[in-house]
C-alpha cells in the first residue's frame, strides 16, 4: 500500500496519458469510421470497394502489427511522428473499422422510407445521410459505440512498448523496482482500469436512455 501512497503522481500521470491517447484515438475512429460507414453504404462502387477492403484488411490485422508499421515503418518512408502520435494513429485507424461496422449496421437499421422521403423533397445523398439517416443510426449503435470505446481503452497498454508513458508502463516501472509490492500495484493500476471503462459505460447508458426518449 505505501508503494501505491508514494509513486500516487506517477500513476495519476499515467492515467492522464491513456485517457488523452484514449480519448485522441477515440475521435480520429469515430471520424473516420463514420466516414467509412457512408462510403460502404454509398451508391458509388469503388468507394463502396475501397471502404469494404479497408475494414477487413484491418479488423483481420493484429493490432500489434498496426502499431509496429507506425512506430517503425512510417519513419522510413520519411514520415516523422513522435511515440504518441504514432499510438493515436495506430489506435484511431484500427478501431475506425470496427466503428464503421457498428454504425453501418445502424444505417441498415434505418427505415428505408426514410431516405425516401428525403430524397423526395430534394435532398442529395449526403444530405440524406447527413441529416436523416446517420441521426437515427447513431441513436441505435450506442451500446456497441460504448464497448467498442472500451475495447479501446483497454488495447491502448499496448503503447507502453512503444515508448508511450501510460499507465501500463508505470505498471511495469513501479514492478520492476518494487517486485515485492507486485500485488498492491497491479490491484491499484487493475482499479485504475476499471474505473475507467465504469466512466465510459456510465456515459453510454445515459446517452443510451436521453436519446432513446427522443425517438
Amino acid at each position: 500500500m505505501d508503494v501505491l501512497i508514494d509513486n500516487l503522481p506517477a500513476l495519476l500521470r499515467g492515467f492522464q496519458e491513456t485517457i488523452e491517447l484514449s480519448a485522441a484515438s477515440a475521435v480520429l475512429a469515430l471520424v473516420l469510421g463514420t466516414l467509412l460507414a457512408a462510403m460502404r453504404v454509398g451508391p458509388v462502387p469503388t468507394l463502396r470497394w475501397a471502404g469494404a477492403t479497408y475494414v477487413n484488411i484491418i479488423r483481420n490485422t493484429p493490432l500489434t502489427l498496426v502499431f509496429v508499421f507506425m512506430a517503425f515503418a512510417l519513419p522510413r518512408l520519411d514520415f516523422q511522428v513522435g511515440p504518441f502520435r504514432a499510438a493515436v494513429l495506430a489506435l484511431g485507424l484500427y478501431t475506425a473499422a470496427f466503428i464503421c461496422e457498428a454504425v453501418r449496421s445502424g444505417v441498415n437499421a434505418v427505415a428505408v422510407g426514410q431516405a425516401e422521403a428525403a430524397r423526395a423533397i430534394g435532398l442529395p445523398f449526403t444530405g440524406t445521410l447527413r441529416f436523416v439517416v446517420l441521426p437515427q443510426a447513431f441513436r441505435s449503435v450506442i451500446p456497441p459505440l460504448g464497448s467498442i470505446f472500451i475495447a479501446l481503452v483497454k488495447n491502448s497498454a499496448i503503447a507502453e512498448f512503444f515508448a508511450v508513458p501510460e499507465a501500463t508502463k508505470v505498471f511495469d516501472d513501479l514492478v520492476r523496482d518494487n517486485p515485492d509490492a507486485l500485488y498492491w500495484i497491479f490491484a491499484g493500476v487493475a482499479g485504475g482500469y476499471v474505473l475507467l471503462t465504469l466512466g465510459i459505460s456510465a456515459v453510454f447508458r445515459v446517452l443510451e436512455t436521453r436519446l432513446a426518449v427522443l425517438r
